[in-house]
Parts: C-alpha cells; structure tokens; sequence
C-alpha cells in the first residue's frame, strides 16, 4: 500500500537543480545563481541537498560558490545529469513510501503542457531514482502514461489530497491527460498516492505558467489545517477566484469527514514586470525539518504572511528568503525544490 508522506513528515533531503542557463529569467541570470546558493546553505543547515548539475564543470563551479558563501558542502550530494530547467517540484520524481520501503514514482513530466523542450528533463526521474537506490514506476493509467506535476497537488499524509480544477480539467489550455476526468484522477490518486479523499479547488493565480498549480494557492501546515492565499482588493484579477476557493475549502472535509481549519494569507501587491503579471504567492514555502522557508517580496504584505505561517509552525523556525529575482521565472522555493522523505 502506498503513502505519500506530508511535507513536515521527517526529510532525508531536498532535491533541487542548480541552474545552468538563463533563459527562465532572462537578465537576472547572475542573481539567480546566489539566490540559489544561499537557498541551498539555508537547506544543508537541516539536511541533505541533493544537487543535480549538467555536468563536472558546473558542479566545479558551484562547489567553489558555495565554498565562498560558507555553505556546509558535507551536506551536498551532487547528480550529474543534463536538465532543460531547474523545477524539481514539477520534472522530479516523487517520493511515497510502499510499505516500509521507499518508491520514486515518475510522473511523465511534459514540460507543463506548453513548452517543447523537456526531452533533458525526463530523465531526472530515472537519475534520481538510481543516485537514492530506491525503484522507479513509471505512473500508468488505462495503459497510458500519467502527467501530473508536483506542484498540482498538496497532502497531508493521512489520505487527503489538494489539487485545482484549471490545472487538472480544463479541457483546452495545458491539457495534461486528455479526456481525464474526476473519477480518473481520483482513481491515480488512490493507487499511487495512497489517497482515499480529493478536494478540488477551481482557479489559480493570474500570470501562473503551470496554469493553476496549488502551491500557489493552499497547502496543508497539518493533518488537519490548509492555509490558503485571499485577495483583499476587490478589483484585483485574483480576487473572485480566491474567494470561490475559500468558500470550497470551507464546505470540504477531510478524509475521517472531520471540517478543515482554515488559515487566511494575504497576497504580496502586484508584481507586473514588462507588462507581465509574474504570480507571486506566500503559499510557495518549503517545510523542512525544523524550519520553514518563506518566499518574500520585498513588500508591506511580507512581515504578515511570516507571522501567519508561524503561528501554523510554532515548532518550526521561519526564514524569510528574497524571492524578488527567483519569482522573474514564474516560481519560488516550493517549485523549485522537492522533498525526499526519509
């Protein structure tokens, strides 16, 4: 039987990808690799990072970086394998426990529906699976390979499952599984996953590249509580759809048909950069062992959304952690990273 743990169940390690070129964030290319450093000295100081980088040149070049920024490199574990992007949280494998032993399960990541160039990516799966010595299942369904992307989903480890319908059931744009429908996924859910209960929000955020990814939107902090981002300004483009899925989570129930607790957080002020609107969320955090890791803004909205997620975490340090140059590529700390639980 599977189970996919939750997110603050004990880590082995974080899975993340060391950027190699700089077409996610076009001009920012420079930046983007000290935040990256600094992400990953946040993360060795809890547990392992488990690195992939192109090649022997690269990880040459990041271990002197991360050398000059005192990171503790004993807590690296670098994967040598060619990627076309960095987002762990979406080409990665995920890792659910069957049984008393672990199990990578990929995905089939297609590079979110809409970009061409992901055949590097595929094979991170397969990469990561073999560097943790744990099997790999390719997800299956009807015979057909299943897409779906980490970022699509949220548990709390008991058997409920956070997921959006625009992402999942549009019948149009970013079409993952064409022709799936509820009953299917909830089906995928059961058999590989472990989940007996699914709540579907609706829309996501505006500007979102993946087309409705729920870490942008509600997560579970525990068993039984989902902090979900709100929209105070009525005429922002966010704020009917965020309302709809407040008013969702509030009818919802978990998986022992108990009502959720819900925590409310704000959204920073509009990002709009070269007249795009770059989908900037508090929900993107990364539980870690013994602390929490916050995207942040630079803005009024910040210090809120710190103090709401502590209260969630009141066992767990939270980091606030500039997110203004990582966000130009349409995702921050929960994207781009993926949990492997112990």
């Amino acid at each position: 039987m599977r189970r996919f743990p939750a997110e603050w169940e004990k880590q082995q390690g974080l899975l993340l990808c060391f950027p190699h070129n700089g077409n996610d964030w076009p001009g920012k290319y420079g930046a983007i690799q000290w935040a990256f450093v600094e992400f990953i000295k946040k993360v060795t100081l809890v547990e392992t990072v488990f690195l992939v980088v192109v090649d022997n040149k690269l990880k040459a070049k990041v271990n002197d970086m991360l050398e000059m920024a005192h990171v503790n490199i004993s807590n690296v574990s670098y994967i040598i394998q060619k990627t076309n992007r960095s987002w762990m949280r979406d080409s990665g494998p995920i890792i659910v426990k069957n049984g008393s032993k672990r199990e990578a399960l990929n995905f089939n990541f297609n590079g979110w529906a809409k970009y061409k160039n992901y055949q590097l990516d595929k094979h991170v799966p397969a990469k990561v699976a073999n560097h943790l010595n744990v099997p790999l299942t390719q997800v299956m369904y009807k015979e057909k390979p299943v897409v779906l992307e980490g970022g699509a989903i949220d548990v709390n480890g008991k058997g409920t499952l956070l997921t959006s319908e625009e992402c999942l059931l549009h019948p149009t744009i970013q079409v993952r599984n064409k022709n799936f429908t509820k009953s299917d996924y909830e089906d995928i859910f059961k058999e590989y996953l472990g989940i007996t209960n699914v709540i579907w929000v609706g829309d996501g955020i505006i500007g979102d590249d993946t087309h409705g990814h729920i870490d942008d939107l509600c997560r579970f902090v525990n068993e039984d509580t989902i902090i979900t981002v709100v929209e105070s300004n009525t005429k922002s483009k966010n704020y009917k759809a965020l309302q709809d899925n407040l008013t969702r989570l509030k009818n919802a129930v978990l998986e022992n048909g108990k009502k959720i607790n819900i925590v409310e957080l704000p959204m920073p002020t509009p990002i709009e950069f070269d007249g795009i609107n770059i989908p900037a969320s508090y929900a993107n955090f990364i539980i870690l062992n013994k602390c929490v890791l916050v995207p942040t803004f630079n803005d009024v909205n910040d210090r809120i959304a710190l103090n709401i997620i502590a209260s969630c975490f009141p066992d767990r340090e939270i980091i606030g952690m500039s997110a203004i140059d990582l966000i130009w590529g349409f995702g921050t700390l929960h994207c781009l990273s993926q949990q492997i639980p112990v």
